[in-house]
């Protein structure tokens, strides 16, 4: 059981990893130096703004993400926001059996704040906390409720400021 435990801890840094870095690729770069062009000009500000993406030729009803906001429908109340918090970026898929719901943040704050809130929060819905406190050198927390509902919170801080992404497969009576 340990064995799965530290695999499916992995799988589960890796997820967050990987949705770190993709927003990375989508956030602007910020240089120093002005935009070449308008189109870029046009991209990075609404980039900042609101939006949800246009659904895939393969999405499912039930999906959707959206950046620089929650989600409609996203579970909140499972997952709220962190206060003093801004969003990055959520998504909430209810057509999985576990749903599915993610959540990118940032705030001015140490990354042991973040993961003492959300465990704060987690634990008092009923979720308990796996051993481990880290994935490398990438503060990380998973947490546990019954058999098959899974949070993980990781964080990376730099200069200051904390990026978290929660990432939660949940029954669907705890998303509602």
């Amino acid at each position: 059981m340990k064995v799965f435990g530290e695999r499916k801890r992995a799988v589960v840094a890796v997820a967050a990893a990987g949705t770190l870095l993709a927003l990375a690729a989508c956030t602007p770069a910020s240089t120093g130096t002005p935009a070449s062009s308008s189109s870029t000009a046009g991209a990075s500000s609404t980039a900042q703004s609101a939006t949800t993406a246009p659904p895939s030729p393969s999405a499912e009803p039930g999906t959707s993400a959206t950046v620089g906001a929650v989600v409609s429908g996203f579970p909140q109340k499972l997952l709220p926001l962190m206060p003093g918090a801004k969003v990055v970026s959520s998504s909430f898929d209810k057509t999985t059996a576990p749903a599915t719901a993610a959540l990118v943040g940032s705030i001015a704050a140490p990354a042991a704040d973040v993961v003492a809130y959300y465990s704060t929060e987690l634990q008092g819905q009923g979720f308990k906390a796996v051993p481990g406190e880290t994935v490398g050198a990438v503060p990380s927390k998973d947490f546990l409720r019954g058999d098959n509902e899974t949070v993980n919170i990781s964080v990376m801080e730099t200069a200051g400021v904390a990026t978290f992404t929660i990432g939660a497969n949940v029954a669907a009576e705890s998303v509602k």
